[in-house]
C-alpha cells in the first residue's frame, strides 16, 4: 500500500482475517430441525391467507409450513420450488418484513410474525443440499429461446422454458450467471458462495447453455436474436448508473455502490480489499445500506448515509434502516450533496439541508470522506428498436415487449418493484407466455 494512499485513509487490511470472516459471516443463522418444528407450529395454517396474497410469486405459504410441521422438508422444498425455482435465494434476501411478513395474522395480532423466510430457506436448503432437483424435463419441443441476462429474472424464465422442453441458451455480460444475486447483494446475506451453488442446482433441469461475455450491443444484436431464435427473452438489469453531477465527482475515492459491492463479493481475500476511513454513501435504498454496512464491517472508522427524503421516505426498508445503525452506520436525511473537496483524492463532502420540497434552507455540514458511494439508482443501458415507460422496457400482459417474440422481465421492464423476488416472478410468467405462444404457433 502506498503512503498516499494510508494518507488518504483507503486501505486495506483494517481487520485481521479472522474479524471479516465473523463480521461476514451467515447474517440469519439457518434453523435447525428442532427450530423449524417450533416456528412451523406458529402458523394458524390460514385459509384466506394474506402472506400469500403479498407474496410476488404466489407461494403457498401455509402448505410448506404445515409440511415441514408434519416432517415433509422435500414436499414443502418442492411447493416451494413450483412457484419460485429461486426460493433458496429470495428467503435469503427478500424483504419479508414489508410482504408475507408483515401481513402475517401473528404479526397484526401479537408483533411477531411467523418466521416465513427462515422456514423457506429450511425446507429449501435441506433440498438442494442432498443435491436433489425436484422437476424432470419435458421431451424436447425443438423450439429454442435465447435469454439475455442470467440474474434472478434470466434464471427464473430459462428454468421453465427448460422444463417444458424448449432449448435455452443464456447469455450474460459477466464472467459469472447470476446477476445481482452473485454481484449485487450484501456478502453477508450470502455467504459460502450460495449464489454460485443456486445457479448450479438450477442448471440441474438440463437444457440449458451459459455463456458469458455477451451483452447486447456487445457481441449481441436484439435482430440477430430475434433471427435466430424462436423467442427471446431479455433480463438485463440496469445496468447504467446515474451521476451526482457536482465538480469533483473523478476525485479518487468517489465510486459507484453497485462497484464496490461487486468487487467485495468477488474478491478471494477481503484483507486485500481497501475501504475508507470516512465512508459517506449518498442513496437511500438497499443496494446504500448494503455498501454502507459492509464498508463498516471492513473497518471503516466512520460511516454516514446521506438521503435527500426523510426517513419514512427511504426505500430501504425500516428493518435495513435498523440493521445499518445497530452497526454503526449513521444515517442522515433530508441532505443532498452540495460540493466535493479534495485536490486529486476526495477529502470532505458539503451536504445541504432541504425541505420536504426539496428547497435548500441555507444550512450546510461538512462530513470528512476519504471515500463516497452513489448509490442513487441505476438506469437502463440503451436497447434499440424497443418503446420504452418510463426509462425501462415497455411491457404488457406476461412481459410481451413492442416487438412480436421479444419479452422482457425483472429490473429492466416497466411495472413491479425492483426486488428479486418480483424479478423471479416475471421471469416465470414470461417464460408460461412464450410456452403458450410456441406452443399454440402464435411465433
Amino acid at each position: 500500500m502506498t503512503e498516499a494512499m494510508r494518507q488518504d485513509g483507503i486501505r486495506a487490511g483494517r481487520l485481521a482475517a479472522e474479524d471479516l470472516a465473523r463480521n461476514f459471516g451467515d447474517l440469519h443463522a439457518p434453523l435447525g430441525a428442532h427450530e423449524a418444528l417450533v416456528a412451523a407450529d406458529r402458523c394458524y395454517f390460514c385459509h384466506d391467507a394474506p402472506c400469500v396474497t403479498a407474496c410476488p410469486t404466489d407461494i403457498d405459504i401455509p402448505l410448506f409450513i404445515r409440511q415441514i410441521a408434519t416432517g415433509m422438508e422435500d414436499a414443502a422444498a418442492k411447493t416451494i420450488f413450483d412457484q419460485n425455482i429461486l426460493g433458496g435465494m429470495c428467503a435469503r434476501v427478500c424483504p419479508t418484513e414489508t410482504l408475507c411478513e408483515e401481513v402475517c395474522v401473528r404479526e397484526v395480532a401479537e408483533g411477531k410474525p411467523v418466521e416465513i423466510g427462515r422456514l423457506q430457506r429450511f425446507a429449501t436448503d435441506a433440498m438442494m443440499a442432498a443435491g436433489e432437483h425436484p422437476f424432470v424435463r419435458a421431451a424436447d419441443t425443438g423450439k429454442r429461446v435465447a435469454v439475455v441476462g442470467a440474474g434472478p429474472a434470466g434464471l427464473a424464465c430459462a428454468h421453465r422454458l427448460a422444463m417444458h422442453g424448449h432449448t435455452v441458451t443464456m447469455y450474460d455480460a459477466r464472467p459469472k450467471p447470476g446477476g445481482l444475486n452473485e454481484y449485487g447483494i450484501a456478502a453477508y446475506k450470502t455467504p459460502n458462495d450460495y449464489a454460485q451453488a443456486e445457479v448450479d442446482w438450477l442448471l440441474k433441469i438440463g437444457g440449458i447453455t451459459v455463456e458469458t461475455g455477451k451483452a447486447l450491443g456487445d457481441g449481441l444484436s436484439l435482430q440477430d436474436l430475434r433471427d435466430g431464435f424462436d423467442a427471446v427473452f431479455l433480463g438485463v438489469g440496469l445496468g447504467g448508473v446515474g451521476a451526482l453531477g457536482l465538480e469533483g465527482e473523478a476525485l479518487t475515492g468517489t465510486e459507484n455502490a453497485v462497484d464496490f459491492i461487486a468487487a467485495l463479493r468477488q474478491a478471494p481475500d477481503l484483507t486485500a480489499l481497501p475501504v475508507g476511513r470516512h465512508v459517506v454513501v449518498i442513496g437511500g435504498g438497499m443496494t446504500a445500506v448494503d455498501a454502507a454496512v459492509q464498508s463498516k464491517l471492513l473497518g471503516a472508522e466512520t460511516v454516514t448515509i446521506a438521503y435527500r427524503r426523510g426517513q419514512d421516505r427511504m426505500p430501504a426498508s425500516r428493518w435495513e434502516q435498523d440493521l445499518a445503525a445497530t452497526h454503526g452506520v449513521r444515517l442522515m436525511f433530508g441532505v443532498i450533496p452540495q460540493a466535493l473537496h479534495g485536490d486529486d483524492r476526495l477529502r470532505e463532502i458539503e451536504l445541504a439541508y432541504v425541505g420536504a420540497d426539496m428547497t435548500p434552507t441555507g444550512e450546510t455540514q461538512r462530513l470528512s470522506a476519504d471515500q463516497l458511494f452513489r448509490a442513487i439508482g441505476q438506469k437502463l443501458e440503451t436497447v434499440d428498436g424497443l418503446a420504452l415507460d418510463g426509462g425501462k422496457i415497455a411491457v404488457t400482459g406476461a412481459g410481451r415487449t413492442s416487438v412480436d417474440g421479444v419479452w422482457a422481465g425483472g429490473d429492466c421492464a416497466s411495472g413491479g418493484e425492483d426486488l428479486t423476488v418480483t424479478a423471479v416472478a416475471e421471469g416465470r410468467d414470461a417464460a408460461m407466455d412464450i410456452h403458450a405462444a410456441l406452443t399454440q404457433g402464435r411465433l
